[in-house]
């Protein structure tokens, strides 16, 4: 039986349960939910209504024009308005942001866009893309985000099998090729000068001894970005001329002395050449200098039977930057550098400060990338070889390459000049003089069955077809050849 004091104690305790107050939701600005109770069900609305409109556009845009219509992109000017005083409806603003901004976009994601060398998005890769979102995790550090560090570190030990580089390569994942080459070149950097005693790092180029720079003359741009941003110039660098193709002469290569690094290139971005890189790496291994190969989409050709031979010699090398938004088709954007020494990139990466958790015996990220903060892509690349797996990525590259040299075909046999042997899956056309090639691709593009872009090769003009989406099929190659040759002949 309760005692007197026991009962008492039991009231005083609901009364002082009664009488503390509760937190009461904080206001949102951005949101039309009053309280945190309502806020999760017109959040999980608003996330549903954008993936509902995310897969009405991938359903829809291969029946609509490849490039937008011109009342499309006039429309835009909608978005050019005051910023608002106050909060909009979320629902409204993503309906705005479909209405107006879905239609003026090119479709990159279709199967019939064949312009600069742009993978569209594999359905896992996308799905996992938003999952990732969802987790909103800054792949860092590993005691921060272990899962998204995790998977990071399951998809570089990956592609290090897939492409045949040594195992103890290290890699970091980054935005896209400029920034790969800009990683890997830091590793290249600090190794060369660190066997001249120097430690560049925190010494800086200031007195440090010259570094020789070697480069094809046809470097791809972002390459030469990263050399200036290193400090190490882009008119100072040795200049390789090319053949035909737009290969690196290794007969022409320079004597090289002293702390120096080598540029080789898989994967011209013109005609799918790719330098003889196994006599560059034995120039290169000769004068003790660093061999990086810009890769973006070349490294991928390791994984296809085929194509592996326009490839070789390139696990020779001591750095590689490449792409997962090019031929492994996740999306934008995705870039990759793996270097050979994963000392020399950690040492020009990592950094330490005291408020950050670093001390793991596992891998964080940061480490071995420019950022400290971003975003979680390891998850969408992994997600891309957990559904390909080995067989998968190398029929990918296999069938791309199919349906480039189908175009050349067709097109060589419709009278029109190919101007690049089909290595992999480049195809550079001409349809008659400068002018001529010009008005076919501006045909080409607002036709709207594909999507080419132009160049200009060796002097002379060109249209570039770069098939690089999982979902181009024999279909939609025989379409799209049908519409060049048509609109060849119109405008040619």
């Amino acid at each position: 039986m309760a005692t007197r004091r026991s009962r008492a104690v039991a009231v005083s305790r609901r009364r002082t349960t009664k009488t503390v107050a509760r937190p009461r939701a904080v206001a949102r600005p951005n949101d039309v939910a009053r309280s945190g109770r309502r806020a999760k069900p017109r959040n999980a609305a608003l996330l549903r209504d954008a993936a509902e409109r995310g897969i009405r556009y991938l359903e829809r845009l291969d029946a609509r024009g490849v490039a937008p219509a011109p009342d499309a992109v006039a429309a835009l000017t909608r978005f050019e308005e005051s910023l608002p005083d106050g909060p909009s409806d979320p629902a409204a603003v993503l309906r705005l942001l479909d209405e107006v901004g879905s239609p003026a976009t090119l479709g990159i994601a279709g199967r019939r866009f064949f312009g600069f060398v742009i993978g569209g998005a594999l359905p896992v890769t996308v799905a996992a893309s938003w999952l990732a979102t969802a987790w909103d995790q800054n792949t860092s550090l590993w005691n921060v985000t272990p899962a998204t560090a995790a998977l990071e570190e399951v998809a570089l030990r990956w592609m290090v099998d897939l492409f045949g580089l040594p195992k103890e390569t290290g890699g970091a994942f980054v935005t896209g090729a400029t920034v790969a080459n800009f990683t890997a070149l830091a590793a290249a950097r600090h190794a060369v000068l660190a066997r001249a005693g120097w430690d560049v790092e925190a010494k800086g180029l200031f007195d440090a001894p010259p570094v020789t720079v070697v480069v094809s003359a046809e470097a791809h741009p972002t390459l030469l970005k990263p050399l200036a941003l290193l400090g190490l110039g882009r008119r100072r660098v040795l200049t390789v001329p090319t053949d035909g193709q737009g290969r690196m002469r290794a007969d022409a290569l320079p004597a090289i002395t002293g702390p120096a690094i080598v540029c080789a290139q898989a994967g011209n971005v013109n005609t799918g050449a790719t330098d003889p890189l196994e006599e560059i790496a034995a120039c290169a291994r000769a004068a003790q200098a660093w061999l990086h190969v810009d890769c973006a989409f070349g490294l991928w050709a390791t994984a296809a039977p085929s194509r592996a031979p326009h490839v070789r010699g390139i696990t020779r090398a001591d750095s590689w930057a490449t792409d997962a938004h090019k031929w492994l088709n996740v999306p934008y954007d995705c870039g990759l550098a793996f270097v050979r020494d994963a000392h020399a990139l950690r040492a020009a990466m990592a950094i330490t400060a005291e408020y950050l958790p670093t001390e793991t015996p596992r891998r964080n990220p940061s480490d071995y990338t420019p950022e400290l903060s971003r975003r979680a892509r390891g998850v969408e690349v992994w997600a891309a070889l957990r559904a390909l797996g080995r067989k998968g990525v190398a029929e990918l590259v296999e069938r791309t390459c199919r349906h480039a040299r189908r175009f050349a075909a067709g097109l060589e046999g419709a009278g029109y000049r190919v101007l690049n042997e089909v290595a992999l899956n480049q195809v550079l056309v001409s349809f008659g003089d400068a002018a001529a090639t010009e008005r076919v691709v501006a045909g080409i593009q607002s036709d709207g069955t594909c999507w080419c872009g132009g160049t200009v090769w060796q002097g002379q003009s060109a249209m570039r077809i770069s098939v690089s989406s999982w979902a181009t099929t024999d279909d939609d190659v025989e379409q799209s050849l049908a519409a060049m040759i048509r609109i060849a002949r119109e405008r040619a």
